[in-house]
C-alpha cells in the first residue's frame, strides 16, 4: 500500500466520524496506517480498516493491538504479535519505522512485542518522542547498543526490551535519566560490569538483568525493590541491598563469599531469595526463614554449613523453600514439615529428617566437604598450635582421599551448563507485575513534595507528640471516630500537625503498614509524616500507634462551593482545577503505592483546601485502621483495601457525587438527592441549547461558564455515576476530560478568568 492510498484511506475514513465527535488529527492517522504497512500488514492489526476511528471507536481494539487517544492525539499505541514471530523482510527499515513513530508526538505508552523487529534501536529518531513514560519492545530481534538518544527522553519512567540481542556494556549515561524506575533487560547479550553510577539513580526501583554475559561485582543497590541477575557470571562478592528491598534473584552466578546475615535480617520487606547454583560458603542464616514478608527462599546448590534446629521458627508468609545441596546438619525446622501448603526441599544435605523421599548424607560426609573448601567449623577456630595445624591436615588429606569420587561427581554436576538457546516466549511483559508499572508511572509524584515543604517521612518520640498536643490535652482534641481520637498539634520546629491516635492489638504485625503509610505523600493527599510506638514497660510490646499527618487548617470543599459565602465561593475555572487535583490525589491512592488503596469513601467534607486552596483528601482507607476495628471487635472490612472488588470503581461514583456538588453548588446528602440530579443532568445534556445546562449550574459562577466546558464535566460527571461499577471510567479518563474541560475554559478568556484574576497561580498549580 502506497502513501497515496494511505491518503484516500483517511479521506474516507474522515467522512464516517460521529457527528460532534473530536477526529484523531490526519497526519497521526496516516502514521498508524504507515506503521502497519512497514510492519508488512501483520494479522493482528487486521481490524484497523479505512472506517477505524481510532480515538472514539472501540470494535477495531482487541487484546493485542489498540490505540489511546487525548483529544485528537495518538498517546498509547500497542501492538502484540503472535509468540516466536520470525524477523521481517530484509526490505524492512528500522530507521523508517521509527521515524513514523516520531509523527506521534504525544506518545506517551508504547508496547511493540513479537513483531519481529530487527536492527539498532536508531537513537536519535526515539530521542523525538519526548513524552515517552513506558517502552515495551520485548521479545524482538533488536541488536547492537542501547542508544544514547534514550538519555534524552527525560519522562521515561519504565524500559523493557526483554528478549532481544541487545548487546555491549549496560551504560553509564543511564544515570542522566532522572525518572527511569523500570529497566529490564532480560536474555540479551550484554557483557561486561555493571557501571557504578547505577546507585546515583534516585527512581530506579527494578532492574532486571538476568541471562545476560555480566561478570564482577554489583555495585551498590540501596535503593532498588527488584533485583533479578540470574543467570550471569556475577560476583565473588554479595551487594550491599537497601532495607526496602522485596525481591532479590541471583541464582546461576559466581557468588563465592558467604551471605551478610546482619544486613539481610534487617531486610523485614523481603518476599523473595534465590542465591541457588551458586558458590556461596559458611555457615546458613537460618533467620532469613523467619522474614515476616519472605514468601520465597532458594538456597539450592552451594556449600552453605551449619547446624539446623528442630525448634527454629518461619514467617507465617512462607510459601516454597529450596535447601538441597548443600553441607546442612541437625534437624529440618519443624514449623517447615507441620504446614500444610508449603514446598520443602531439602535433599543431598546430611539433616535427620526420617524421610526418605529426599536422601541424606551421612553426617562425616558434610563435614569433610567443609574442610576440603575450607569451611572450618567454630569450635575449630578456638583450638592454637601445632597440634591443632597437623590434626587438621591429616583430616584434609583424609577426606580428600576418600572422598575424591564423590567430590568429583558432586563439582562436575555444579558445573555451569550451557546457557539455554535464545528464546521467544509468550506476553513478556507478563513477567512484570503490573504493581511495578504502575510504580514506575507515578514514582516521580514523591519527587516533588520536598519542593512543596513537605519534611521528610520520619519516626516520632512520644515525647515529641506529647510536647506537640501539651500531653494530648482535651483542649487538642479534634474528634474521635471507631479508629481512635485525632488531636492537633504543633511539632517543636513550628509545623503544624495532625495526630491519629489507634490503640492496637499485641499481635499485629506492622511493618508492612509503616512501610504503606510511609508512603503516603502526595500534593492532594493530606500526607504523612511519621510515627510513634507507644510501649508496654512489662513486656515491651506495642500498646498505641501514633500517625502525624499534615494539618491542613482552610476548611474543606463543601465549605468554598455550595455551602460557601458568596466572597469565598470558588469561580467555575477553580472548581474545574480543584477537582483535577482531587481526580490527581485518587490516581496516586490507586497507582502511585503498593498496593493501591481503593474504595476510600470519598465525599466532600474530606477535601480539605490548603492556604493556597490545593485540594487535599483528607482520609483514605489506611489497611490498619480496618484491622484496628476488627481487633476491637468492630466489624471491618471483609477485602483488603487493594482487592475490593470494584473498588476502583467505587471511588469513582464517589467522585462524581463531589462532582455533583460542584456543578450545582447544592449540598448532596441522599441516594435520592443522586438520582434525581442524574436526570436532571441527563436532560440538560440532551437538550438543545446551553440555557437547561445553565439553569442547572451553581448561579454564583454560571453566567462565567462556557458551555463546552460545562457540558465537558457534566458528561464525565453522569458517566462516573453509572449504575453498572464497569461503564464507569478510568481515573485516567476523567482527569483527560477536566484537563480538556479547563482548557477549554481558559480559551473562552471569560470576565472571571482575566490574567490579573488570583485564581489563576491556583489553575495553574492544578495541572503540575
Amino acid at each position: 500500500m502506497g502513501d497515496h492510498a494511505l491518503l484516500i484511506l483517511l479521506s474516507v475514513a474522515s467522512l464516517s466520524l460521529l457527528p460532534g465527535a473530536m477526529p484523531l488529527q490526519p497526519s497521526q492517522a496516516w502514521s498508524l496506517f504507515k506503521l502497519r504497512q512497514l510492519l508488512g500488514d501483520p494479522p493482528v492489526l487486521g481490524t484497523w480498516r479505512n472506517y477505524t476511528d481510532f480515538c472514539y471507536g472501540g470494535d477495531y481494539k482487541t487484546a493485542s493491538a489498540f490505540v489511546e487517544c487525548y483529544e485528537d492525539s495518538v498517546t498509547q499505541l500497542h501492538i502484540m504479535g503472535e509468540p516466536g514471530a520470525r524477523p521481517l523482510p530484509t526490505t524492512f527499515s528500522i530507521d523508517a519505522f521509527f521515524t513514523t513513530l516520531s509523527r506521534l508526538p504525544d506518545l506517551k505508552v508504547l508496547t511493540l512485542t513479537n513483531l519481529g523487529l530487527w536492527g539498532p534501536l536508531p537513537g536519535g529518531k526515539i530521542s523525538r518522542l519526548q513524552k515517552l513514560e513506558i517502552v515495551n519492545v520485548s521479545s524482538n530481534y533488536l541488536y547492537g547498543e542501547l542508544p544514547r538518544g534514550l538519555s534524552q527522553l527525560g519522562s521515561l519512567q519504565t524500559l523493557v526490551a526483554d528478549h532481544n540481542m541487545l548487546g555491549g556494556k549496560l551504560p553509564g549515561w543511564l544515570k542522566d535519566m532522572p525518572l527511569l524506575a523500570v529497566l529490564s533487560l532480560r536474555n540479551n547479550t550484554l557483557q561486561g560490569t555493571l557501571p557504578e553510577s547505577l546507585k546515583d539513580m534516585p527512581s530506579l526501583r527494578s532492574l532486571v538483568l538476568a541471562s545476560n554475559n555480566l561478570s564482577g561485582n554489583l555495585p551498590e543497590l540501596s535503593n532498588l525493590q527488584v533485583i533479578d541477575m540470574a543467570n550471569n557470571a556475577l560476583g565473588p562478592k554479595f551487594p550491599r541491598l537497601g532495607r526496602k528491598v522485596a525481591s532479590v534473584v541471583l541464582a546461576g552466578n559466581k557468588f563465592s563469599d558467604g551471605l551478610p546475615a546482619d544486613m539481610l535480617a534487617s531486610c523485614y520487606l523481603l518476599e523473595r531469595l534465590d542465591v541457588s547454583g551458586n558458590r556461596f560458603v559458611g555457615p546458613f542464616p537460618a533467620a532469613l526463614l523467619s522474614l515476616p514478608s519472605m514468601e520465597y527462599l532458594s538456597i539450592a546448590g552451594n556449600r552453605f554449613t551449619g547446624r539446623l534446629s528442630g525448634n527454629a521458627s518461619c514467617g507465617e508468609n512462607l510459601r516454597f523453600v529450596d535447601l538441597s545441596s548443600n553441607l546442612l546438619t541437625g534437624s529440618l525446622p519443624g514449623c517447615l514439615l507441620a504446614a500444610p501448603g508449603k514446598t520443602v526441599l531439602f535433599s543431598a544435605n546430611c539433616l535427620s529428617t526420617g524421610d526418605d523421599s529426599q536422601s541424606q548424607h551421612p553426617s562425616p560426609f558434610c563435614r569433610n566437604q567443609a574442610l576440603a573448601v575450607g569451611i572450618v567449623p567454630e569450635q575449630g577456630r578456638k583450638k592454637s598450635g601445632a597440634k591443632a595445624g597437623v590434626v587438621a591436615v591429616i583430616v584434609l588429606v583424609g577426606a580428600l582421599v576418600v572422598s575424591a569420587a564423590v567430590v568429583f561427581v558432586v563439582r562436575k554436576a555444579r558445573l555451569p551448563k550451557a546457557r539455554p538457546a535464545r528464546r521467544l516466549v509468550e506476553h513478556a511483559s507478563s513477567a512484570y507485575p503490573s504493581n511495578l508499572l504502575a510504580d514506575a508511572r507515578y514514582i516521580s509524584q514523591t519527587v516533588k513534595l520536598g519542593a512543596l515543604g513537605i519534611p521528610a517521612y520520619r519516626s516520632f518520640s512520644l515525647v515529641e507528640l506529647e510536647a506537640a498536643t501539651d500531653n494530648f490535652q482535651v483542649s487538642s482534641l479534634m474528634g474521635q471516630d471507631a479508629h481512635g481520637q485525632m488531636y492537633r498539634g504543633r511539632l517543636s520546629n513550628g509545623t503544624p500537625v495532625t495526630i491519629r491516635s489507634l490503640k492496637v492489638n499485641k499481635s499485629q504485625s506492622f511493618t508492612r503498614h509503616i512501610e504503606m503509610i510511609s508512603k503516603l505523600r502526595h500534593r492532594h493527599l493530606v500526607s504523612a509524616l511519621g510515627h510513634c510506638f507507644q510501649y508496654n514497660l512489662d513486656d515491651s510490646t506495642v500498646t498505641h500507634l501514633y500517625l502525624v499527618f499534615e494539618y491542613v487548617h482552610n476548611g474543606n470543599l463543601r465549605g468554598r462551593i455550595s455551602q460557601g459565602t458568596e466572597g469565598r465561593k470558588l469561580s467555575w475555572g477553580q472548581r474545574i482545577s480543584t477537582a483535577i487535583g482531587v481526580a490527581k490525589g485518587i490516581q496516586f491512592l490507586h497507582g502511585g503505592i503498593i498496593p493501591g488503596l481503593f474504595a476510600n469513601n470519598l465525599k466532600i467534607t474530606n477535601i480539605l483546601m490548603d492556604q493556597n486552596q490545593v485540594p487535599k483528601i483528607g482520609s483514605y482507607n489506611i489497611p490498619i485502621l480496618s484491622e484496628t476495628m476488627k481487633s476491637e471487635g468492630g466489624a471491618g472490612s471483609k477485602y483488603p483495601p487493594d482487592r475490593v472488588p470494584n473498588g476502583d470503581k467505587i471511588d469513582m461514583y464517589d467522585f462524581g457525587v463531589i462532582l455533583l456538588e460542584v456543578i450545582s453548588g447544592r449540598p448532596i446528602s441522599s441516594l435520592y438527592e443522586v438520582e434525581m440530579m442524574k436526570e436532571q443532568l441527563q436532560s440538560a445534556l440532551t437538550a438543545q441549547g446551553p440555557s437547561k445546562r445553565s439553569n442547572l449550574v451553581d448561579p454564583a459562577v454560571s453566567k462565567a461558564c462556557s458551555d463546552d466546558s460545562m457540558r465537558t464535566v457534566m458528561e464525565i460527571c453522569l458517566r462516573c455515576l453509572a449504575k453498572e461499577p464497569t461503564q464507569r471510567p478510568s481515573v485516567e479518563d476523567v482527569l483527560w476530560n477536566l484537563q480538556f474541560a479547563a482548557q477549554v475554559q481558559d480559551d473562552s478568556r471569560s470576565s472571571e478568568e482575566s490574567p490579573l484574576s488570583p485564581s489563576q497561580p491556583h489553575a495553574q498549580s492544578a495541572h503540575d
